[in-house]
């Protein structure tokens, strides 16, 4: 996803005292594009609001990537936010999937990857579902070879803004929800379980900074869904 928008106030005082590290057992990496790397003050990406899920919920986790996010973001019961992340502004299928092989053998080998609004910035460029499509499977393929027990959760993604969202890219999305599930399943093997996570029902224009990417409430909304879904997958 590529446009820009606004932030709420919750997180502007940042703290300062020390705090340590959060990393554990399980490593997870989000990938994806604008909407897993954030831009704050701009906009939110849902990894925070999910990382203070898994820390009340007492989780071992380590997220990996080789970006980091370079904005400040409050301790959470004296840890550190996991900076890391797998998130480009702005990428399409193509070019994740040029590219997956090299992040994972440049970071730890993911146990889980978050994959997010997968042909979402396809379909904002006009991209067809016969071109989005084998590139998803490959991306999927890619990471299984670097880790056949790796465990997928992968979006059908958000909408976008109401007033954005014309017939043409409204068909797009819904196609791609539909079609991510049945993926799922195609590509889900006897070590390797794909799960997709239904981000659309109930997502509304509140959760929205722009026309594209979540505000807080909208990082809160995405990061629940992931988190009910990842909780059968986790250690403490």
């Amino acid at each position: 996803m590529i446009l820009l928008g606004c932030k709420s106030s919750e997180e502007t005082e940042i703290e300062t005292e020390a705090c340590v590290s959060s990393e554990g057992k399980v490593s997870i990496m989000p990938l994806g594009a604008s909407r897993v790397q954030g831009f704050r003050p701009v906009f939110e990406s849902y990894r925070y609001a999910l990382w203070k899920e898994i820390i009340d919920g007492d989780w071992s986790v380590d997220f990996v990537g080789t970006q980091k996010d370079i904005a400040l973001y409050n301790s959470h019961q004296n840890y550190c936010f996991d900076y890391d992340h797998e998130g480009h502004s702005g990428w399409t299928s193509p070019q994740i999937n040029n590219q997956i092989e090299d992040w994972l053998n440049q970071t730890e080998t993911p146990d889980i990857v978050l994959f997010s609004s997968p042909g979402g910035n396809d379909a904002l460029q006009g991209a067809s579902l016969e071109t989005i499509l084998p590139n998803i499977n490959a991306i999927i393929d890619k990471i299984q070879a670097h880790n056949p027990n790796v465990t997928i959760i992968i979006e059908q993604l958000a909408p976008g803004k109401s007033s954005f969202m014309d017939e043409e890219l409204t068909a797009a999305f819904e196609q791609i929800h539909t079609i991510i599930a049945q993926i799922a399943s195609a590509q889900t093997t006897a070590t390797s379980i794909v799960i997709p996570v239904d981000m659309a029902t109930g997502f509304s224009d509140d959760f929205l900074a722009d026309n594209v990417h979540y505000n807080e409430a909208g990082a809160r909304f995405i990061a629940e869904k992931y988190y009910d879904k990842l909780i059968p997958y986790l250690e403490k």
